[in-house]
């Protein structure tokens, strides 16, 4: 585990601390959380849950591996550290949701 990993996860914890009144220790267990998601998904296709906003659960199969997703055109977007956005093998989209809302990993 290397210091710029757990300086991120700190720094997203504080952040749902401060936008989605979690207690610090729920925070850090969803930050834990959607780490462990991204390392997974780096490494191929991952099954998880998300509470979408209306308030439904959703089930996503994701992936964040090179050779799994198509090619992505350019983006001039700035990169927004609330939102996880994956690439939906189910639908063959780029999806995304907020990094508070994940539920769990399957």
């Amino acid at each position: 585990m290397k210091r710029e990993h757990l300086s991120k996860i700190m720094r997203q914890a504080w952040q749902m601390v401060k936008k989605n009144g979690f207690t610090m220790a729920e925070a850090l267990r969803v930050a834990w959380l959607n780490f462990k998601l991204r390392i997974k998904m780096m490494a191929g296709i991952v099954k998880f849950y998300f509470t979408k906003v209306d308030g439904t659960i959703r089930e996503a199969y994701g992936t964040l591996k090179t050779e799994l997703m198509p090619e992505m055109k350019g983006s001039e977007r700035k990169p927004n550290p609330t939102l996880q956005v994956y690439f939906d093998t189910e639908k063959g989209e780029y999806r995304c949701f907020k990094v508070a809302n994940l539920a769990r990993i399957a």
